[in-house]
């Protein structure tokens, strides 16, 4: 394999730009997906399956060049998590939209950190490692099954699944006949109790790619918040006369129960930091050794990195990047000229070792879960926590804290400094991934390496402005551009609103603490018992902590089809085990394909759905211009409520059956 492909190019021109038209529209996608429901999804596999699909139209096309476009492509998936923290500074009325320029030097300075930060692990935690970096090794099989020209390149699950989703959501969210959701709601006594249904494809597929263990832990933070916590304060403080009940347990549950999930998110994201932090001190010495080492670099290409010198001058070019965005930020803010120097040393010294760190533990987790399930949000929260009590620390000193208006610009510094953070830790998720995928298909890494850090430029010229347009036409939780808009379609945007929430309580100190502290003990209890499972099951058994918080933070209408999703997974492996025991078929093998009908299928589902989402933000941004409604396409039908919500349970039932069908074709 080797020997022919010395020969094959790799980093073409039309790859690159193709490369960048796919970054655009998957940044696009994340962007909405993100805001709306707090998760991104990986776009190594479909950017692969898109790339093959179109390059296969040129003789010389070849997996080395689909590699490099999936590569740069890939940056999509994991910058646009920039969402989670950079909406919080429109929450906190910091800023009234996303200027171009900041977001911009945020988005590329911190990326770009995040390629070289990981670039000294490739050798000991990809080539040298027995990590099982999944999505990178899918991403290779997927690449090596469309080299073979006798095989199926997989476009067809990807275009099925995507139109599906695409159909639905324009009935969903554009002609408004289908409900998105529905709840069971009901009391017993004055505790009130939910149980919550939501009707996305894209979650469905999303849940998919999670598994039974994140999908159990998540049902288990469902029932924590719903059918514990909720009911509890619910039945402590009973419901005043004149208020709805559906209201009063949402509230209950967005100012009380959301923070018992923030403390055990944090703790586990934490945890995992600290398990990581001796395999990964030692892979960075061993790399670093290895770049040293005269008799490590040699005339093979699939062994060479970008060069340490090319490192640190891009390393030097991003901190002057981040500079560059921390003045920008301060000029219009009236403080003297020493306090705003010390805090721009400060926050660049911040993101610059802050992120550093997390890119190191994050390229590992990336190895261990894969990049869609590592806890990138709560990274956030611990960059988030850490920036803001150095600031208030200088802010106390400095005198800047002693006012509203210095309190609002600090806590909008820690924000504008943790989403570099998050770039970094994002793009390092992805890097090591990337990197998997190209060592099992023998690809040149530094190529890989300069097709990522053009894949993140192109992403973040893109953030700003699809950013932008999403606030203008749904408004996010909390920062809503005009007044009455439709409240069912605000985005939640929930990291950025708990980054925000976080953030403000450490300067105004009145943050929950006490339903945090909870939280941190029940994340406590859940990493014991996850450790306890993992040891007496030789890892076959798990309950993640992270995923159990995130069932207790997100809506449950979010959560229930990631349930769903995985759920379904679980079934349909314990079918083709069922079915391989009967007819003595090769249960790997079909297994094996199931698993690629599934993935690709998934990603058409999230894709489909995602895409539907930010052509409907153009239409009604058009629509709201030029003095129309903020649902343009709507279908005003009378006593529609139940009926919609019968039609949404009815379309969610066909699009898991045909799912399901489309994974079992591995029989055949």
């Amino acid at each position: 394999m080797s020997t022919n492909q010395q020969s094959l190019k790799e980093l073409t021109l039309r790859g690159t730009i193709l490369g960048a038209l796919i970054t655009v529209v998957f940044t696009a996608s994340n962007v909405y997906l993100g805001l709306k429901v707090g998760l991104t999804f990986a776009s190594s596999i479909p950017a692969a399956v898109i790339s093959m699909a179109v390059l296969k139209f040129f003789k010389d096309a070849n997996i080395l060049e689909n590699n490099m476009v999936q590569t740069q492509a890939s940056s999509a998936g994991t910058l646009s998590s920039v969402i989670f923290v950079l909406p919080a500074m429109l929450m906190l009325g910091y800023w009234q939209g996303f200027p171009f320029w900041q977001t911009l030097l945020i988005c590329i300075s911190g990326g770009v950190l995040g390629v070289i930060f990981t670039v000294p692990l490739r050798h000991v935690m990809v080539v040298k490692s027995d990590l099982p970096y999944p999505e990178g090794v899918a991403a290779a099989e997927i690449l090596k099954a469309g080299d073979d020209h006798s095989a199926d390149s997989g476009i067809k699950e990807i275009a099925t699944g995507g139109m599906i989703a695409a159909i639905v959501g324009f009935a969903t969210n554009g002609l408004r006949v289908i409900a998105d959701s529905a709840s069971l709601w009901f009391k017993g006594g004055n505790a009130i109790f939910q149980v919550p249904m939501g009707f996305s494809l894209a979650l469905l597929g999303a849940g998919y790619l999670v598994g039974i263990v994140g999908g159990i832990a998540i049902l288990l933070g469902i029932f924590i918040a719903w059918g514990v916590a909720v009911p509890y304060f619910t039945s402590s403080s009973p419901m005043p006369v004149d208020a709805d009940m559906v209201g009063y347990a949402i509230g209950i549950w967005k100012s009380k129960v959301r923070f018992i999930g923030v403390g055990t998110i944090g703790i586990a994201a934490i945890w995992t930091l600290l398990v990581l932090m001796k395999p990964m001190a030692q892979g960075m010495i061993q790399s670093f050794r290895a770049l040293r080492d005269p008799n490590f670099k040699n005339n093979d290409r699939t062994t060479q990195d970008l060069s340490p010198k090319a490192m640190i001058y891009i390393s030097i070019i991003s901190v002057v990047l981040i500079v560059l965005a921390l003045y920008s930020f301060l000029e219009p803010v009236s403080i003297e000229p020493a306090v705003a120097i010390s805090l721009i040393v400060v926050c660049t010294l911040l993101a610059f070792v802050i992120g550093f760190l997390v890119a190191a533990a994050c390229g590992y987790m990336a190895g261990l879960v894969g990049s869609s399930s590592s806890p990138i949000s709560g990274i956030g929260i611990i960059s988030v926590v850490i920036t803001a009590i150095v600031l208030m620390l200088i802010g106390s000193s400095t005198g800047v804290l002693d006012t509203a208006e210095g309190q609002k610009f600090l806590t909008a510094l820690t924000l504008f400094s943790c989403s570099i953070v998050i770039c970094t830790a994002a793009i390092s998720n992805d890097n090591l991934q990337d990197l998997k995928t190209g060592y099992l298909i023998e690809a040149t890494p530094w190529r890989q390496q300069v097709a990522l850090i053009i894949g993140v430029i192109v992403g973040a010229l893109v953030i700003a402005p699809v950013l932008d347009i999403l606030y203008y036409s749904y408004g996010f939780t909390g920062a809503v551009p005009r007044e009455g808009m439709d409240p069912s379609q605000v985005l939640s945007a929930p990291q950025a609103t708990l980054m925000m929430t976080i953030a403000n309580g450490i300067f105004s100190h009145n943050l929950e603490w006490g339903y945090i502290f909870f939280g941190i003990g029940l994340g406590v209890v859940f990493i014991i018992i996850d450790s306890l499972l993992k040891k007496s099951s030789n890892n076959r058994f798990a309950l993640p902590a992270l995923a159990v918080g995130m069932g207790i933070y997100l809506p449950p209408s979010v959560n229930a089809p990631i349930v769903v999703g995985a759920v379904l997974a679980w079934l349909i492996n314990r079918h083709l085990d069922s079915y391989a025991k009967r007819t003595g078929n090769n249960a790997v093998e079909m297994k094996k394909k199931a698993e690629r009908y599934g993935t690709l299928f998934a990603a058409g589902l999230i894709v489909g759905e995602s895409l539907i989402g930010v052509l409907l933000a153009f239409i009604i941004a058009g629509s709201v211009t030029s003095g129309g409604s903020d649902a343009p396409l709507a279908l005003s039908l009378e006593n529609w409520g139940e009926t919609a919500d019968i039609l949404g349970l009815m379309v969610f039932t066909a699009g898991i059956v045909i799912f399901t069908l489309r994974v079992l074709k591995a029989k055949k």
